[in-house]
């Protein structure tokens, strides 16, 4: 049984937003464009690793309340209270 060739839908010249831009990507898969596409080198080079840890969820309210309290972010106090914790206590 031969493959069938799908028919794609014209890409616009221009979206009126970026909105009707989101619309259209939603329902069409960018694999079907391939051709209209261009190759980019990218030199990504991350600075900083992150990592993801359990915390309870009543540690992480409080945590959060008290964020909000002194208005910085709550991985901030995070590291801020885990630094002095572990690397100065």
């Amino acid at each position: 049984m031969a493959a069938r060739k799908r028919k794609t839908e014209e890409i616009p010249e221009t979206f009126a937003s970026y909105e009707e831009a989101g619309e259209f990507w939603d329902t069409h898969d960018s694999a079907d464009y391939l051709k209209h596409m261009t190759p980019v080198e990218v030199d990504a080079r991350l600075r900083e690793r992150r990592f993801e840890i359990e915390i309870d969820s009543d540690v992480v309210a409080a945590l959060r309340k008290r964020a909000n309290s002194r208005h910085v972010p709550a991985s901030r106090l995070a590291n801020d209270l885990l630094r002095k914790q572990l690397l100065v206590g």
